[in-house]
């Protein structure tokens, strides 16, 4: 590291001649001046380079700002691709797992599994592009019928979650009856020329209880669903379903 007082030896030594000069009664006036002037020349040449290095360091300053956002915007995208579905900008499987989980930790969650029905005749009767878009227009009509606390995950092809953190069951229910209705009313935009419908299974989780006993049932629900002939809302009739719920009654009944 430099010495302070090597990076301004010249300085000091100027300043300690003018010190002299100004302490000696009998130097010429011209002396004076001289020394004067030295003192002068430098404290310029000071200002100047401190002027230089002040700006140097806000130009430093203001590159270190701008890299700084670039960072923070590169890990908060990241961040995004690192827990979101490419193709439909839900959550993939990893991130809805785990927020399902920490939900769990804070209360009881409603699950919706649902499956679209007959997926792979859509992919190969128009092609996959096409699938695409109907997989992207089908959670286009998901979300609408969603509340702000909810959350979707693609947990396969044509799979999704849909979490419902302190949800009721009849909550759950009413919620996956209203997707399931709305796929019969009307036909995605992104296929108008054919009906595309979905198996739904519903389940309640305990709070601190865990993703797979809660997708388990809710998976065990879909299972039903499509064993029913697909395209209907089935609740696990084991999981936190007691004869007095109504919504168990209307999903048994089904």
């Amino acid at each position: 590291m430099l010495d302070i007082n090597e990076l301004f030896k010249e300085e000091y030594s100027v300043l300690e001649d003018a010190r002299l000069a100004a302490a000696d009664s009998q130097l010429p006036a011209d002396a004076c001046r001289e020394k004067l002037w030295l003192v002068a020349k430098h404290y310029q040449r000071l200002i100047r380079e401190s002027y230089r290095l002040i700006s140097r360091s806000d130009r430093a300053e203001r590159e270190l700002n701008r890299m700084n956002e670039q960072l923070q915007k590169l890990a908060a995208q990241l961040e995004y691709e690192a827990t979101h579905d490419p193709l439909t900008a839900v959550f993939n499987r990893s991130a809805i797992i785990n927020l399902i989980n920490r939900a769990l930790t804070q209360a009881n969650v409603a699950l919706i599994l649902l499956d679209i029905d007959h997926f792979k005749r859509i992919n190969d009767e128009y092609g996959h592009p096409t699938g695409d878009r109907v997989i992207c227009a089908l959670v286009s009509r998901i979300r609408k019928a969603l509340p702000q606390s909810a959350a979707i995950g693609r947990v396969g092809g044509e799979e999704f979650t849909i979490l419902l953190p302190e949800a009721r069951l009849e909550d759950a229910m009413i919620i996956a009856s209203y997707i399931h209705s709305s796929l019969n009313a009307s036909t995605l935009d992104a296929l108008p020329g054919r009906s595309v419908t979905a198996s739904f299974g519903v389940s309640l989780g305990r709070k601190n209880s865990d993703f797979e006993t809660l997708y388990g049932a809710a998976d065990a629900a879909l299972y039903t669903a499509k064993k029913r002939g697909r395209n209907q809302v089935a609740l696990h009739e084991d999981f936190f379903c007691q004869p007095e719920n109504t919504a168990c009654k209307v999903a048994l009944a089904r």
